[in-house]
Order: C-alpha cells, then sequence, then structure tokens
C-alpha cells in the first residue's frame, strides 16, 4: 500500500482512506455483514484511515467500525486509524438541527466516541460543521485540551474556508482539512487548497465520486430509496442529472482508451493532485472497494490530464453540491 502523511503534523496514512458513512446511512439500506467484510478487506488490503462521524446512523457507524476492528487481526487493528466527525445535531427522525461547538459539548462528544469505538483515542477528531455560534478558536481549543489528555491525537477540520482554516490553525496544529474534492467539485482549488498548503495541512478529499455520481454505475433511470440523501441532491436531479451524466460519458472514453474503469480514473484524478491529498472512497462492498484500490496502479500523464480537463472542465457540473439548507451550513462555500 502506497503511503502519504496528513500535512506537517498529522499521521502517515494509506493513500486512500475508507469513508464508512454509507454502510450505516444516506444511501438507502445496506447490509452489516457486507459491511463488516469490506472494512476487513480494506484492512487487509492495507487501508488504515477509517472515517466515520458519530451521527452516521447515531452510533451505528461508530459501533460497527468497533466490531470491525475487534475481528480482524490483531496487526490490522493496530495499524488502524480513526478519523471521526462530530458535532451534527439529530432528530429521532433523522434530521439534522445545526451543530455544537461549545467546548463542554465537544467533550461529551468525544466521551460517547471513545465508547463506542472501544479505544482509548481518536486519532483524528474534527467538527462536521462550523457552529455559527461558538468561535472556532473555542472549538479547536477543547479538542487542544483532549489532545493534551491522550484522548486526541490530532486536530482536523472539516468543510472550512480558508480565513477559518488559519484562525483553527493558530490555535493548535491541525493534521488536515476533509472536504469535498473532486473532478465535479473543484471549489477548494481557488483559495482553500492553497491555504492549506501553506500552512501546512493535509486534505482527506471526501466524495471524489460524487456519492456514486460519476463512479460510471449510476444511470440516468435509476430509481433511489426513499431514505437515500441523493434524491434530495441537485446535482442528482432531473436536467442536472442528465449534464452530469454527459460528463461521466466523457469520462468513459478516456477510461476506455487506458483500459480502466471510470471510477479508477476519477479517484486517480484526486490522487493526482498532490502527495498531500489523501481520497476517501465510500465503498460499502468488497467489489466497489477491490475496483478503488486499482486506481492507486493508474498513472495519469500529462496528456491523459488534458484530455480529463477537456471532458470535465472545472465548473462544469449542474446543480450544487447538496440542498439550500445544507450550504448554508458549509463555512466553505462563504
Amino acid at each position: 500500500m502506497q503511503t502519504r502523511t496528513l500535512g506537517t503534523t498529522g499521521p502517515q496514512t494509506s493513500a486512500l482512506g475508507l469513508g464508512c458513512m454509507g454502510m450505516s446511512a444516506l444511501y438507502g439500506d445496506s447490509d452489516r455483514a457486507e459491511s463488516i467484510a469490506t472494512l476487513h478487506a480494506a484492512l487487509e488490503a492495507g487501508i488504515t484511515l477509517l472515517d466515520t462521524g458519530d451521527f452516521y446512523g447515531m452510533g451505528h457507524n461508530e459501533l460497527l467500525i468497533n466490531e470491525a476492528l475487534r475481528t480482524a487481526p490483531a496487526a490490522a487493528r493496530e495499524k488502524a486509524l480513526t478519523s471521526v466527525k462530530f458535532g451534527a445535531l439529530r432528530t429521532v427522525e433523522g434530521g439534522f438541527t445545526g451543530y455544537d461547538g461549545r467546548p463542554n459539548a465537544v467533550k461529551n462528544f468525544a466521551a460517547y466516541s471513545l465508547q463506542r469505538l472501544g479505544t482509548d483515542h481518536i486519532d483524528i477528531y474534527r467538527i462536521a460543521r462550523v457552529d455559527p455560534g461558538v468561535p472556532i478558536e473555542e472549538t479547536i481549543g477543547a479538542i487542544a485540551e483532549l489532545v493534551e489528555a491522550g484522548h486526541v491525537r490530532h486536530i482536523g477540520l472539516s468543510e472550512v474556508g480558508a480565513e477559518t482554516l488559519r484562525r483553527a490553525a493558530a490555535v493548535a496544529p491541525i493534521s488536515d482539512l476533509q472536504i469535498e474534492y473532486s473532478l465535479i467539485s473543484r471549489g477548494i482549488e481557488d483559495a482553500i487548497l492553497p491555504t492549506a498548503r501553506e500552512l501546512g495541512i493535509g486534505i482527506t478529499a471526501y466524495g471524489v465520486l460524487s456519492r456514486g455520481l460519476i463512479s460510471g454505475h449510476f444511470s440516468r433511470d435509476r430509481k433511489l430509496a426513499a431514505n437515500d440523501f441523493r434524491g434530495m441532491s441537485p446535482r442528482f436531479q432531473g436536467e442536472n442529472l442528465d449534464r452530469n451524466l454527459d460528463l461521466v460519458d466523457a469520462l468513459r472514453k478516456i477510461a476506455e482508451q487506458k483500459g480502466v474503469s471510470v471510477a479508477q480514473t476519477a479517484i486517480a484524478w484526486v490522487l493526482s493532485r498532490g502527495e498531500d491529498i489523501v481520497p476517501l472512497v465510500g465503498a460499502r462492498r468488497r467489489d466497489r472497494l477491490a475496483e478503488a484500490l486499482g486506481a492507486l496502479d493508474v498513472t495519469l500523464d500529462g496528456d491523459d490530464l488534458a484530455a480529463i480537463e477537456r471532458a470535465v472542465p472545472a465548473g462544469a457540473a449542474a446543480g450544487d453540491r447538496y440542498p439550500a439548507e445544507q450550504m448554508a451550513h458549509l463555512d466553505s462555500e462563504h
């Protein structure tokens, strides 16, 4: 397994991480046995970075990771790194009602996560979205106290803009910024990515396949389950979906010429953007995981990258990456 280091102060991780959210929530029903098998396969393949959130299935995802780690070989378990997001407030019905970044809340969330994960520390801890009612300095200060106490190893951030990134980094060392980055979500290239590089902060890129939209497996006539978040996502709606899948068709021609899959091409593109970027793949099944791992063997030369740029130019995606009410929570978009 190739490795990369998260920023100047963060841990060394596998070049690909596994985003575990879909095993518990938001993409329709999932198969627990297959999820555990996929986690085991990822660990066996050398993936060390497991990304979760305490609000994924209201703790279900952390318990799932706990089970997978407990039943994995000791050598793989010891290499695993947990990246946990916190702060999202949920309802019994599954709705989101805001974010809580108060210092006491931060420590409360961490206590519950440690219990569910069955570990004595969290490797990277980050608030999922900035709490607009709490200065980021206070939230980061609370995580820094958890680091000092040995409960957390590294401090991360999620979906913050350049100014917030600077304010946070002035309080304590930041290992990485988790943010959406893909061929059709390139907003970080303007100010956020240059700022992260200036500050020595790595990037863990989620949504590298845009929730399956640019995986090559999503069809125009696919019917999404009622509990699938993508049913409300602007990029999966009507004409937007047609336009976005036209981009995928253009990308498919390049992938076929190289003898690789669309998903592998899209993941390889994110990998090519810099050694400081670790893509998170959201595979829920072993076959999808195997396909994603194949991206590590794909080399994109200058001609390939130019062809991809022509096929999927920056800003070509139709529709925002989240519904309007969720976009409002993104410090990175303000």
